[in-house]
């Protein structure tokens, strides 16, 4: 009888590579139908139009942080279903990057030239977060949802009335990350200590900044 081949830890390393290549520097595929797809391409002004780009720029570095953060929680989560809840959430995540992704290219913008710095930053998080067992790893994708649910609300708000197609995207990126903290919440989230909040947000404030322009 056969059995399925264990991966060896080069094997893991050369996955984990590709993942973050594919996520970086490749063309993420979504599994749903982009929401955006319903709505017509509104004739923006200059200025509209590159303030548009750069929020879309920040959430799809958002979405690279995102993937790199479950990614690396999952690696070390000691619970098969609090790994398979991270990974679930990271495919919803995949969706956001290639809606993001797709909206640049439709704003003639491209990503941040530092993502690949923003995955490894974001992965070595995650994998710190979930070495201190499935409570705090789970209160930590609390957190981060939480937060960016806010920064999404913020950019709904400052996005150009016009831009319905960006608009359609981030109600919908909006609804996820709010059901991915709920969820985590119900699987026994614990949380956090004051100080780690505030530095989170701190650390997410400095990419947006960067994002936007980089």
């Amino acid at each position: 009888m056969s059995h399925l081949r264990q991966l060896s830890t080069l094997d893991r390393l050369i996955v984990e590579a590709q993942r973050a290549l594919t996520t970086t520097a490749g063309r993420s595929l979504a599994e749903r139908r982009n929401p955006a797809e319903s709505e017509v391409e509104n004739a923006m002004d200059a200025a509209s139009q590159r303030h548009a780009a750069g929020l879309m720029r920040i959430n799809h570095t958002g979405e690279v942080c995102a993937q790199a953060l479950y990614v690396g929680q999952a690696t070390v989560a000691r619970d098969e279903a609090t790994r398979s809840q991270l990974l679930a959430a990271a495919q919803e995540e995949t969706d956001h990057l290639a809606w993001c992704a797709q909206r640049l290219e439709e704003l003639h913008s491209r990503p941040s030239l530092l993502n690949p710095l923003w995955y490894a930053g974001s992965y070595a998080i995650g994998f710190a977060a979930g070495l201190r067992g499935d409570g705090w790893n789970l209160g930590f994708v609390v957190e981060t949802e939480r937060q960016v649910e806010a920064h999404l609300e913020e950019h709904l708000q400052t996005l150009p009335s016009e831009d319905r197609r960006s608009r359609a995207i981030l109600e919908t990126m909006k609804a996820d990350e709010a059901r991915h903290a709920d969820d985590a919440e119900q699987a026994g989230a614990r949380v956090l200590p004051p100080p780690i909040p505030r530095i989170m947000a701190l650390a997410s404030s400095i990419m947006k900044t960067v994002a936007y322009r980089v």
